[in-house]
């Protein structure tokens, strides 16, 4: 395919997109949240269970979220991958970083 027709197509793409969205909130409105779903606290509110913040490669150096027991984290991954910074308000170890074995170099209650 061309380019001009490459352009076509995903403009046609992202204009469906739009109308579609836009006609499924209005059909569904808020009825979409009523089966158990969470509703965002604010009209510019966000909820997640969990948030990565990934570098350049697409490897994560940063997560908050949320572990199987429902306790909360913040962990932060050094550049090369070797120290681990973990804050977990709920854990035994409310501050700990640990190397790449998972060693604990360091920790606070």
């Amino acid at each position: 395919m061309r380019k001009l027709s490459w352009l076509l197509v995903l403009a046609t793409m992202f204009v469906g997109s739009v109308i579609g969205g836009m006609l499924g909130e209005r059909m569904l409105g808020e009825r979409m949240f009523v089966s158990g779903l969470v509703h965002a606290q604010k009209a510019n509110g966000v909820n997640a269970e969990e948030f990565l913040l990934l570098d350049q490669s697409g490897k994560a150096r940063a997560g908050l979220g949320l572990d199987l027991n429902g306790e909360v984290g913040l962990v932060l991954t050094s550049r090369d991958g070797n120290r681990t910074l973990a804050l977990s308000p709920d854990g035994p170890l409310a501050v700990k970083l640990t190397d790449r074995s998972g060693r604990v170099l360091w920790s606070a209650p």
